[in-house]
């Protein structure tokens, strides 16, 4: 059994964003709404229950290149949803984190315009595929010029949207997580705090989210929600043209913090930031065998209301989750993830980089997967074809759990799937006891399902559920009926 053991300490709460002149550390965190009550066990309302639950985040993607994603790859794949970077006007410069310091409401940063926001949305719906908009409410900037529309503005005047009593009056930065006041009064790494405590200045938010919703987007990531009152956000929501709109809010576990993730559980899903440190951990320094029981039960917020991931772009940063650079650990990480049964998962898609701060290759336009940094994590075979999987087992359960004790395991999900991954340095040979009916199946780790062929190698499941089968060192097998 596993012993739940601490977790990562202080950074845990925070994250690194750097500002012009300005390196902080912060905490920003996701949480989720729903407005219909539903029990802990089931999936995330990201898609109807029982439907297509994996969103893809295209990190810092152009809208046109993300429409092109969601009709190539997303689409077929059988991705459910796509989370799309903030599309408000904000700072200029060349950082990928201009984009999270709004300047004005209006669709005009460095991704696209309002037409090719609204042509990516029209896209990715033709192509079966829903539309989350990173939604960046909690502040504006921490300065003053002229953002990427071409908007003046000031640290505390935003022309036309907020002046300085539209902001929390505390003008210093966040400095101590004990305390809530600080936490949400205060400004995340000197970025003016909006009131949002204020009508007027829920109003606007909502004003914001509804031109969104206008245009067919079908729900929001809620960025730094961790420092806006849970409240707060419900009284933002209430002012939604679909009150019920699907909505994921950043909020980030912190142990002995003021704030926590299971507040935010009213309003809806919450991205479940322990079970990426903590797959971390086990993939890197652990065995996988302790995770035979992956999910709440090791502290985490019901499988209903968790947004489980492997990596995003403030943690592949700040080393606290694995990221691209662990190669095949990163890759099982991502396959176990997909195939368990806890939370709604979301694949993190982003670029290569030395330097933390720097923004997307060609300002964002992906000409071609894996060419110029483009990383495409989400088109990657192992993990892709795990989407298809997770799918097709969609509302059972594990079933024929099998473990050598230490880095080799495989389990099925009712009768409809089965997976083995060897994370071990030597292959293992093993008769797998399954549920799945007698057949041949695809093995969609290293080919594709086509029609009713598979341009990979195939596993022959006897009468009695069983077969044989060799799993490479640091390499995977998935059949799903």
């Amino acid at each position: 059994m596993h012993t739940v053991v601490p977790r990562p300490g202080r950074f845990a709460g925070r994250r690194r964003r750097t500002l012009a002149g300005l390196a902080a550390a912060a905490v920003l965190a996701t949480a989720g709404w729903t407005v219909a009550a539903r029990s802990p066990d089931q999936p995330a309302l990201a898609s109807p229950p029982g439907a297509r639950d994996v969103t893809a985040t295209l990190f810092e993607w152009r809208y046109d290149s993300v429409a092109t994603a969601c009709s190539s790859t997303l689409g077929p794949k059988g991705y459910g949803l796509v989370e799309v970077s903030p599309p408000q006007e904000h700072i200029q410069g060349g950082q990928w984190w201009t984009s999270y310091q709004p300047v004005s409401y209006r669709i005009a940063g460095r991704l696209g315009d309002g037409s090719s926001f609204r042509n990516m949305v029209n896209a990715c719906h033709a192509a079966g595929v829903k539309v989350i908009a990173d939604a960046v409410v909690n502040h504006m900037t921490a300065g003053s010029g002229t953002g990427t529309g071409g908007s003046s503005y000031t640290k505390y005047d935003y022309p036309g949207y907020y002046q300085v009593q539209d902001f929390h009056s505390c003008h210093s930065p966040v400095s101590n997580y004990a305390d809530r006041s600080n936490v949400q009064n205060c400004e995340l790494v000197n970025l003016a705090d909006l009131d949002t405590g204020s009508d007027y200045v829920r109003g606007r938010i909502a004003g914001y989210l509804n031109s969104l919703l206008s245009m067919g987007v079908d729900g929001f990531r809620i960025d730094g929600a961790k420092h806006i009152a849970a409240g707060d956000l419900a009284a933002i929501k209430s002012k939604l043209s679909n009150p019920g709109v699907f909505w994921v809010q950043e909020v980030i576990y912190g142990a002995g913090e003021a704030v926590q993730p299971d507040e935010y559980t009213g309003n809806g899903d919450v991205d479940e930031f322990r079970a990426a440190y903590d797959l971390k951990r086990i993939f890197t320094s652990e065995r996988l065998a302790y995770l035979n029981n992956w999910g709440q039960s090791w502290g985490y917020l019901p499988s209903g209301k968790a947004r489980t991931f492997v990596d995003n772009w403030d943690t592949e940063r700040n080393g606290s989750t694995l990221n691209y650079k662990y190669n095949a650990t990163y890759t099982l990480a991502n396959v176990y993830m997909l195939a368990w049964p806890y939370g709604a998962p979301n694949v993190y898609s982003g670029y290569e980089f030395s330097d933390i701060d720097a923004g997307p290759p060609n300002g964002g336009a992906v000409s071609a997967c894996f060419s110029n940094g483009w990383k495409c994590q989400h088109a990657w075979r192992q993990i892709a074809n795990m989407v298809g999987f997770r799918n097709a087992v969609a509302g059972t359960g594990v079933t024929n759990w099998w473990s050598n004790g230490y880095q080799a395991i495989a389990f099925g999900r009712g009768n409809r799937g089965y997976v083995a991954i060897n994370h071990e340095s030597f292959a293992v040979t093993q008769t797998f006891q399954t549920s799945l009916p007698a057949g041949t199946y695809c093995d969609v780790q290293h080919g594709d399902r086509s029609g009713g062929g598979c341009t990979g190698p195939t596993y022959s499941v006897d009468g009695s559920g069983r077969f044989t089968a060799t799993v490479g060192a640091n390499d995977a097998i998935a059949l799903y009926a």
